[in-house]
């Protein structure tokens, strides 16, 4: 896993590459990793290293059962900017060397952004898992993403009803589009029988009642002033219940300046693997996000989640699930209902459309077809 070296000499003309950059990306293509094993697809994981810390992307591949990457860039962070080059030159690199049938990309992260952008020039066909999602927020660097990697895509695997409209309405080609439900919560399932909050709780020393905290994105940490507000919001909620935070890299020092500090009633921890901390959620009366994916796991797991943003491109988990947006403003009150039990469970009382542990082999079955009607 120590950079392009790793790639084999000679092209495959039916590879199936995915390209992983961050923790969620993980997530979502191991069940179609293993689907499109279990069918006898040949494949290769290129991971970008956009995720570099060890806790943030190799114990996901221990936890998810995912193969030692083909590949590891080692980009680590940067600007938007530099980042994004760094993932191009290298992406380039492997996959003009490999020249796989088809790339499989994951989610809205700059790796995604990049290896669409790659494969386009070079003419090599792509499918995008979680197609279709929009916060119309184009002040995320996620959403301008969503928006390019749909466009040039030659398969879109949508995760949720919505996300069809979206596609639709963008003039995606119905013929490209798939209805597939959401990988994420494969794993999910697949996890449950290990996720026993007990280890971890005792191993951190947490209380029998806690919250969870999650916060990295930009609009939250980059500024000083409203990453200030933010932590004020937070050091409230630990006034109401103790609160856990496992740290994300980014944005770790501005949050810190902002004075989120350790307290007696707020534990800031390393990041966990994947394992460790959904069984942290799964025991939590409450959680506090910023995050995408982890909106999508408490709906599953049905634990209340407060979102600290002014929008969300997973409507889902608020019409069938347990989130609901708020502001730094409106946090504490919005958690102090929460607690209190007056605002729990999944409005809907069902899990959103094909929330059903069986997405991974609905992608794997079509490209399986793709590749069939596609030889070269």
């Amino acid at each position: 896993m120590d950079g392009a070296s790793n790639v084999p000499a000679s092209h495959d003309t039916g590879l199936v590459l995915h390209v992983l950059g961050a923790r969620p990306n993980f997530v979502k293509a191991a069940p179609v990793v293993r689907a499109l094993a279990d069918a006898g697809v040949r494949q290769g994981i290129i991971h970008t290293g956009q995720h570099y810390d060890t806790l943030m992307s190799d114990v996901f591949f221990a936890d998810l059962g995912l193969p030692e990457p083909v590949a590891n860039l080692g980009v680590g962070s940067g600007s938007h900017a530099r980042q994004t080059a760094a993932l191009l030159t290298g992406l380039e690199e492997v996959v003009e060397k490999l020249r796989p049938r088809l790339v499989v990309v994951y989610g809205d992260v700059n790796s995604t952004l990049a290896a669409i952008l790659v494969c386009a020039k070079l003419h090599i066909p792509t499918a995008h898992v979680e197609a279709g999602l929009r916060s119309f927020d184009r002040t995320m660097p996620e959403e301008v993403n969503r928006v390019v990697v749909d466009a040039l895509s030659d398969l879109l695997f949508a995760t949720s009803p919505d996300a069809l409209s979206h596609l639709a309405a963008e003039g995606a080609d119905p013929a490209k589009v798939y209805l597939v439900g959401n990988p994420m919560i494969d794993s999910l399932f697949a996890a449950l029988p290990r996720l026993d909050p007990a280890p971890i709780q005792a191993r951190l020393g947490t209380p029998a009642k806690y919250a969870v905290a999650t916060l990295h994105r930009p609009g939250n940490v980059d500024d000083p002033e409203t990453a200030r507000e933010l932590v004020d919001a937070v050091l409230e909620v630990s006034r109401l219940i103790p609160l856990v935070v496992p740290l994300h890299p980014r944005g770790r020092g501005r949050l810190a300046a902002a004075g989120l500090v350790p307290s007696a009633d707020l534990d800031i921890v390393d990041p966990l693997g994947y394992v460790d901390f959904l069984s942290l959620v799964r025991g939590a009366a409450l959680v506090v996000t910023d995050s995408g994916g982890v909106q999508e796991e408490t709906t599953m797991l049905d634990v209340p989640c407060l979102t600290v943003r002014p929008n969300t491109e997973r409507p889902v988990t608020i019409t069938h699930g347990t989130n609901r947006l708020v502001t730094p403003a409106t946090l504490p009150a919005a958690a102090a209902k929460a607690l209190s039990g007056s605002d729990l469970g999944s409005p809907s009382g069902e899990l959103p459309p094909l929330w059903d542990g069986k997405s991974g082999p609905r992608i794997a079955r079509v490209i399986v077809n793709w590749l069939s009607n596609n030889e070269s």
